[in-house]
């Protein structure tokens, strides 16, 4: 992952991290075809996110235990 990427990447755990999202809702904020900023794709590259499937069969995805270790490791680092 981009250093320059990294600050997206903790602004995307954190926004996760309140709560699993529907798919639809993740693609469309953090979507983009900016081939530079691939934030959703790095996070699901590097385990940080992952996808499953709600009892009502809506595609989600939530925080894994890597992502919440990413983000807090970044939160102690920044002191927030």
């Amino acid at each position: 992952m981009s250093d320059i990427l990294t600050p997206l990447t903790v602004d995307f755990l954190a926004w996760l991290s309140v709560r699993p999202r529907p798919y639809a809702e993740v693609m469309d904020a953090w979507r983009t075809s900016c081939p530079r900023l691939t934030v959703w794709e790095d996070a699901l590259d590097a385990g940080f996110v992952a996808r499953h499937r709600a009892l009502d069969g809506e595609p989600m995805i939530a925080l894994t235990a890597s992502g919440t270790a990413f983000l807090a490791g970044h939160r102690a680092a920044s002191g927030s």
